[in-house]
């Protein structure tokens, strides 16, 4: 007894010059938004007012950090199908009710040039095309994981994970809430100039019933390059190759190539971004094109969401897109706006997948506000079916 109490003297008389070091953060992230969506085939209009908040803290000492972060999301307004609820009569809008352990991580630095995150994560690789957080939906994906992000061997950089738990944005009623299975995410990357060449690997393990088929290893290159031209003016350019093919538990037997290549220039507050991305397809049976289930879907392919499963037969997108920001416009803030339009061809057999515009304003009047607007108009042409979605959303981050 007398033992136990020494140990709890002892630990009483340390904490004070244990917290006196200890930086402490909160963390506040709330989010309200409005989303309509007009779906030919569907009867009735999608009307969903959602309310998110992560609240949590970090807090670091020396070179160990810890973070632990909550999230719950509301339906104030549940006119909508969110794939949990139900409600099939309307549209999908992927914002389930939910309330989760959204982050619980340890980071340690003490490494030369290194990071070693372990626990559930936040995961944004290069441009999320093969792995991301999905932050465009109120639940975020996080991962399970252990991460090491190394600048030590010099010019070349190292990012490799292994994650047991994908945790999905579907929410705690679905029964994809989490997806086990054996994954590892690895880049590898050296700058030669202007240039950064990464070399990718990712090997997904989906081993829940009804995903299996989304098992894959993809192996590729990718290159970014940024390039000034004169004092106000820059041009930006991306290619990348990958190739996937079938692993694990997957029953089927495919590969499949992705391509990429992008040019954007950037003059005095304006932007011009051209792109064509294909994700092929090998026979054009289901499940044995080139998927990326992992990614931030919302980012590609169109804001109307109509291609968030590659087609049997592959797709080809061909973008372009313009854009201005205004750094300070009066009250208001930064100002952003932005217009897309897509051109949506299969990969195999000469389909048309129709097209889409999209267009978007953000503000900022605060440094901790923002608001957005945004609109997707798809125009099918004998794929999926004619789809308009329109929202308006508030932002406030600590």
């Amino acid at each position: 007894m007398f033992k136990y109490a020494l140990a709890l003297g002892l630990l009483a008389s340390a904490a004070p010059a244990l917290a006196k070091d200890v930086e402490f953060k909160p963390l506040i992230d709330t989010r309200l938004r409005y989303e309509t969506v007009d779906q030919d085939g569907i009867a009735r209009d999608a009307d969903a007012v959602t309310a998110r908040m992560r609240a949590g803290f970090e807090l670091k000492k020396g070179d160990f950090s810890f973070l632990a972060e909550s999230e719950a999301t509301l339906a104030i307004n549940e006119q909508y199908n969110s794939s949990t609820n139900g409600l099939t009569q309307y549209p999908m809008v992927a914002d389930p009710e939910n309330i989760e352990l959204n982050r619980l991580q340890i980071q340690y630095r003490g490494l030369p040039r290194t990071v070693v995150t372990v626990g559930r994560q936040r995961i944004n690789l290069d441009d999320q095309r093969f792995v991301g957080a999905v932050g465009w939906r109120q639940n975020e994906q996080t991962f399970d994981a252990v991460r090491v992000e190394s600048s030590a061997l010099g010019p070349v950089t190292v990012d490799l994970t292994y994650s047991w738990s994908d945790r999905t944005i579907f929410g705690i009623d679905s029964p994809i809430q989490s997806i086990s299975g054996d994954n590892v995410f690895g880049t590898a990357g050296v700058k030669l100039g202007p240039v950064t060449v990464k070399s990718l690997a990712f090997l997904i393990d989906q081993d829940e019933a009804g995903r299996r088929q989304f098992s894959s290893q993809t192996y590729g290159v990718r290159a970014t390059g940024g390039f000034k031209l004169g004092a106000k003016a820059k041009l930006n350019l991306t290619a990348s190759y990958a190739r996937q093919s079938d692993w694990h538990n997957n029953p089927n037997d495919y590969s499949a190539d992705y391509w990429l290549g992008e040019a954007g220039l950037e003059v005095a507050g304006f932007s011009l971004t051209g792109g064509y991305e294909v994700l092929g397809a090998d026979d054009g049976a289901a499940f044995t094109s080139f998927q990326t289930p992992l990614a931030t879907l919302h980012k590609f392919q169109g804001w109307a969401d109509k291609f968030l499963v590659t087609p049997p037969n592959g797709i080809r997108d061909f973008y372009a897109s313009g854009g201005y920001t205004i750094k300070k416009a009066g009250p208001l803030g930064p100002v952003s706006m932005l217009v897309a339009w897509h051109q949506y061809d299969s990969d195999r057999l000469s389909m048309n997948y129709g097209t889409e515009w999209n267009a978007q304003i953000t503000l900022k009047p605060m440094k901790t506000l923002g608001l957005t607007l945004k609109y997707a108009d798809y125009d099918a042409d004998g794929f999926a079916t004619d789809t308009r979605k329109l929202w308006v959303q508030l932002d406030y981050i600590l």
